[in-house]
């Protein structure tokens, strides 16, 4: 890594704070860190780091608050992460802008892969540098030609409606991202659009029978249950 990526990881436990920071800078990372929410925004002013990881539990504020205020001046990547388990607790952050969820405790690979994956959405306009330069997204033998609004296993079309397709291609887009059902039925059918997820769900189970081998046991397209779905990230 040439240029050493700034994460500012937000945590008033000092233990699991180190811990992460320690996990950073061996990785090829510079960590710093702040204790509360005031000394978060005060710092991301005047640091402008690559990443924030985020707890929600924080002794002077709410995450979900400087979640809220972060998005309304910059995309900057955030990463939560939470002993709050809650679906609701998962849906709110991400609906507030959130790239990541991750509740504690969590492994070092885990953290370090939800990390890479949150740097990468943000060095292309579209979040994939694959959609960007060719046209097409591409994890195992699943190709989605956005030129040809087709989808490809082992290069045969296997034919999906153009709801279904809007649904994979936007998924591609911000693929290893969980999209929540509210965003992905906002993006597709409107701001107006029903908060209803059954539509969204017989799609999502039509797409999942031409796609998968075995649509119980998905491949590529999972469901983080009462929250959303996530494309598979390619290598």
């Amino acid at each position: 890594m040439n240029i050493r990526e700034k994460i500012l990881v937000v945590e008033d436990e000092q233990s699991i704070a180190h811990f992460i920071s320690t996990v950073l800078t061996s990785n090829g990372y510079e960590a710093m860190q702040a204790s509360s929410g005031t000394e978060a925004l005060s710092m991301i002013s005047s640091h402008c780091p690559d990443l924030i990881i985020l707890d929600l539990g924080l002794p002077d504020m709410d995450g979900l608050e400087i979640l809220r205020q972060l998005r309304s001046w910059t995309s900057l990547p955030v990463v939560v992460v939470s002993a709050r388990s809650h679906e609701k607790d998962k849906v709110d952050a991400l609906d507030l802008g959130a790239d990541d969820y991750l509740t504690k405790p969590f492994g070092t690979d885990e953290l370090l892969a939800r990390v890479r994956t949150a740097i990468r959405h943000t060095r292309t306009a579209s979040g994939n540098d694959e959609i960007a330069q060719k046209g097409t997204y591409t994890v195992g033998d699943l190709t989605i030609d956005y030129n040809k609004h087709q989808a490809l296993v082992r290069g045969q079309n296997v034919k999906l409606t153009l709801s279904e397709f809007r649904i994979v291609a936007l998924l591609g887009k911000h693929a290893g991202k969980v999209l929540t059902y509210d965003y992905i039925i906002k993006e597709l059918w409107g701001p107006r659009a029903s908060g209803d997820n059954q539509i969204l769900r017989v799609n999502m189970a039509n797409i999942r029978r031409k796609i998968e081998k075995n649509p119980a046991e998905p491949e590529y397209l999972f469901t983080e249950v009462g929250v959303g779905y996530r494309l598979a990230e390619g290598e």
